[in-house]
């Protein structure tokens, strides 16, 4: 039962939507025990920079850095190969920014921590098919392009991609266990969906192929945290 409840709380990530240091060190320090990885985006990266990730690092826990990088390949780059020698154990940039790009900022950041997860992000989980099409001009639909950017972070040697639930699936049949699979926009049992377009519950994604699951309101707003941890916990092993 320990083995299990071990490699649960490894696919959970928790998103550390809040906006001051005094809250990120409550949170690490309160659910530590039942969360794998804390999830850094750009809310609090913009407040506090790198600072907010050595202070959650000092708590002896993994840290996933949802950067998003997404620019020319010299400065994704450099900027890959500062993300490396932070220490984060995981961070993101969008497929979108082409093959060249995303070999390029692997490569510099495996130069520098040879153990970093490179991830890419296919399609927000906050787009649908309508705006893929009428406001991005993108003529595949949904699930075809989230299949052309994962195939291109394969190819550009990515150890995995950021995608729906809806879609694992999918992914799971055209890659196999070649790619790991990170599913943001998972709800528990009775949340709200919030802007989230396609979601399921931590359960659902993980029995689909997920191998993690990235889940933050849900936990924030609760009125108790770690119970509302545990219970997704016994969503995962279900």
């Amino acid at each position: 039962m320990r083995k299990m409840a071990i490699q649960a709380r490894e696919k959970l990530i928790l998103a550390l939507d809040v906006d001051t240091q005094e809250e990120v060190e409550g949170l690490v320090e309160k659910l530590a025990d039942f969360v794998g990885i804390f999830k850094v985006g750009h809310r609090l990266f913009t407040r506090y920079g790198p600072k907010i990730i050595k202070v959650i690092k000092k708590k002896k826990v993994k840290v996933f850095y949802d950067a998003k990088f997404y620019d020319i390949s010299s400065v994704v780059e450099k900027a890959a190969e500062t993300v490396a020698d932070l220490g984060v154990d995981m961070f993101t940039m969008h497929t979108l920014g082409g093959l060249e790009m995303i070999q390029r900022a692997r490569k510099a950041a495996k130069k520098r921590n040879r153990f970093i997860k490179v991830l890419g992000v296919t399609l927000l989980t906050s787009l649908n098919s309508q705006v893929l099409e009428e406001e991005l001009g993108i003529e595949r639909n949904l699930r075809e392009e989230v299949i052309h950017l994962a195939n291109l972070a394969k190819k550009g040697g990515l150890d995995g991609v950021v995608a729906s639930s809806y879609e694992i699936e999918e992914l799971r049949r055209n890659f196999g266990n070649d790619l790991l699979l990170i599913v943001p926009g998972v709800r528990p049992k009775g949340s709200k969906k919030d802007e989230q377009k396609r979601v399921l519950t931590p359960r659902q994604a993980i029995k689909r192929g997920a191998d993690f699951v990235v889940i933050g309101r849900p936990i924030l707003d609760s009125a108790d945290p770690v119970r509302t941890a545990k219970r997704i916990l016994e969503e995962i092993e279900d």
